[in-house]
C-alpha cells in the first residue's frame, strides 16, 4: 500500500499583522490611547500590541524593505489597501468613546445593506479600522 502525503491544514486564525508606520512614536501613542493596550514588545523600529490572540506588529517603514523584499512598501497616500474590523457591542457608544479619545471618524455609524452597523476610522500610519455591531 503506498501512503499519499497528508494535505496541511489550513490555518485557523492569524496570529499576527504587520503595518507599516512612517511615525512609530506617534502611531504607537495612538493605539495606546485609543485601543487602551499596553505595548506588549517593542525595540527601535517596532511595536507590537496584543488584540485577544492576534498581534498587531507597528513595524517603521524605514525597517519594512527588508521584510517584504523584493516587494516595494507602498507610501500611505497610495490608497488603502486592507481594513482591519474590531466587533464591538454598540458602535454608537464607541464611536462617542473615540471621538472623546480624538479620534476623527471617516465613516458612520451606519447600517450597511448586509446587516450590521460599523463605523471606520484612519491610524497615523493610514491604516483603516472598522468597528462592527
Amino acid at each position: 500500500m503506498t501512503e499519499t502525503p497528508s494535505t496541511p491544514s489550513w490555518p485557523t486564525g492569524i496570529s499576527a499583522i504587520t503595518l507599516f508606520t512612517e511615525d512609530l512614536d506617534a502611531t504607537k501613542r495612538f493605539y495606546r490611547e485609543v485601543f487602551g493596550l499596553p505595548v506588549a514588545f517593542e525595540n527601535d523600529n517596532s511595536a507590537v500590541f496584543e488584540f485577544g490572540s492576534t498581534v498587531i506588529n507597528l513595524l517603521d517603514t524605514t525597517a519594512a524593505p527588508e521584510l517584504v523584499a523584493p516587494a516595494r512598501v507602498a507610501r500611505p497616500d497610495a490608497g488603502s489597501r486592507l481594513q482591519l474590523t474590531l466587533p464591538v457591542d454598540d458602535v454608537d457608544a464607541m464611536c462617542k468613546e473615540l471621538t472623546d479619545r480624538g479620534v476623527t471618524l471617516l465613516n458612520g455609524p451606519m447600517d450597511r445593506p448586509w446587516g450590521i452597523r460599523t463605523a471606520s476610522f484612519r491610524d497615523p500610519g493610514g491604516h483603516i479600522w472598522e468597528i462592527a455591531q
